[in-house]
């Protein structure tokens, strides 16, 4: 579970002072689905770097399982991104010359586990989201929803306990963007992640049962009634 408390991060900007977090109080439960909106500049992805362990706040607690990541030493933070937190991101981050398969190897690395156990769940986490017969494919020659499939993969491979996803679907059209949040939806409720994902659509939101919106640092928190999202 996640707590975050008095949470904020503060920037200097010539003379000005940014708050691009205020005094950010938040709790996440274990399995829990949130998005988190807001207006450009609000403070949005800094607080997904925040729950990512991306960032560090200027004060406060950012909590994970009982361990404050803000003042985790930074090879236990690495740890902690590498084991526990899977990204996606809306640039899918893929590297060029890897091949799909190759992409998704990559997140297993920092675990130390061998080449031939990284090949197979590479494989698995790739024909989980659909993309089994595109092991060999370079991200070029992939369409822009396959490579986020690919980015999706990537972030499950590792088999995280959080999955963080900023704009994921803010790069496709309204069709892959239906079919990625699907794959999104899917993964959610088999796996019993906890999902967080910061997103301007507000047909997104509108499907989880928590939105966090945030403006000028602060945040607030409304319930929504959503059919059919109840977690097993």
């Amino acid at each position: 579970m996640y707590e975050l408390k008095g949470v904020t991060k503060h920037y200097s900007r010539g003379r000005d002072t940014v708050r691009a977090l205020d005094g950010v109080d938040l709790v996440v439960a274990d399995g829990d689905r949130l998005v988190i909106q807001g207006p450009t500049g609000g403070g949005k992805s800094t607080l997904l770097q925040m729950l990512g362990g991306l960032d560090r706040p200027t004060s406060g607690e950012v909590t994970l399982d009982g361990t404050d990541l803000a003042r985790l030493p930074e090879a236990r933070l690495t740890r902690v991104r590498s084991e526990s937190i899977g990204f996606v991101f809306q640039t899918f981050n893929l590297i060029p010359t890897l091949s799909a398969q190759e992409n998704v190897e990559t997140a297993l690395v920092p675990l130390g586990i061998k080449a031939r156990e990284r090949r197979e769940r590479a494989a698995e986490a790739l024909e989980s989201v659909g993309l089994g017969e595109r092991l060999g494919h370079l991200p070029g020659e992939l369409s822009g929803g396959q490579q986020q499939r690919v980015a999706i993969a990537r972030a499950l491979v590792k088999r995280p306990k959080v999955l963080l996803a900023d704009e994921p679907t803010g790069n496709l059209d309204e069709s892959t963007r239906d079919e990625i949040m699907d794959v999104l939806e899917r993964t959610w409720k088999e796996l019993g992640l906890t999902f967080v994902m910061v997103t301007h659509d507000s047909a997104l939101a509108r499907k989880v049962p928590r939105v966090a919106t945030i403006r000028k640092g602060r945040i607030t928190v409304r319930e929504n009634t959503v059919r059919e999202n109840t977690h097993p």
